[in-house]
């Protein structure tokens, strides 16, 4: 019996820490996925370079004048500097992270955010995407389901969003006091709309 037990601790314990490497991995490899590289944004310009961005880390976009969402990466339509602009994004179970949103920077036609069973978004995902410019003229849309690092202080910072129209909040086990939180995104966004569906 005590060999059984023995064996048994051993065999448990390899296999756990092979799924602990496991996760340090695709730890890493998210982390790669999510390095802004400056030279590309130069490069090939904001829209391409956050689509490329997107793609990678398991996201969709939908381009300006297209009814179709883009989610294959090596599928990226190619054209001439400024053709493809991002109206939509959609980074649903998607492994984004605060690391990459510099290349949200000088996206100018994004009109939908969409996050939802995003396991890396936190507070400073939304508030990094609150003060940026461009973002704050252009997004009207926006929902956040499923997040559960996002609290009560990342959906405050949304008050940036000074176009947004229309706010999806749903199943957001950090947000504890959400009729205080409404009620401050509500009172400096009055046209604002939320759907809101928190515990």
């Amino acid at each position: 019996m005590r060999l059984f037990a023995w064996s048994a601790r051993r065999v448990l314990s390899a296999h756990k820490q092979a799924s602990e490497g496991s996760r340090e991995f695709w730890g890493w490899l998210n982390a790669v996925f999510n390095k802004v590289d400056y030279e590309r944004i130069k490069a090939v310009g904001p829209d391409r370079a956050a689509a490329e961005w997107l793609l990678r880390c398991g996201a969709k976009v939908r381009f300006r004048g297209f009814d179709r969402w883009q989610h294959d990466y090596n599928g990226l339509p190619t054209g001439p500097l400024g053709r493809y602009l991002i109206e939509a994004i959609d980074a649903t179970e998607s492994c984004i992270m605060y690391r990459g949103f510099d290349h949200l920077e000088g996206l100018e036609h994004v009109e939908e955010i969409r996050f939802n069973k995003c396991i890396y978004i936190e507070d400073a995902c939304m508030e990094r995407l609150s003060q940026i410019k461009t973002l704050q003229e252009s997004l009207k849309n926006m929902t956040i389901v499923s997040c559960g690092n996002v609290t009560d202080k990342g959906i405050i910072t949304l008050h940036h969003l000074r176009n947004l129209e229309w706010l999806l909040l749903s199943d957001l086990p950090g947000v504890k006091d959400k009729d205080q939180t409404v009620d401050r995104l509500q009172t400096a966004l009055p046209r604002l709309t939320i759907d809101l569906d928190l515990a």
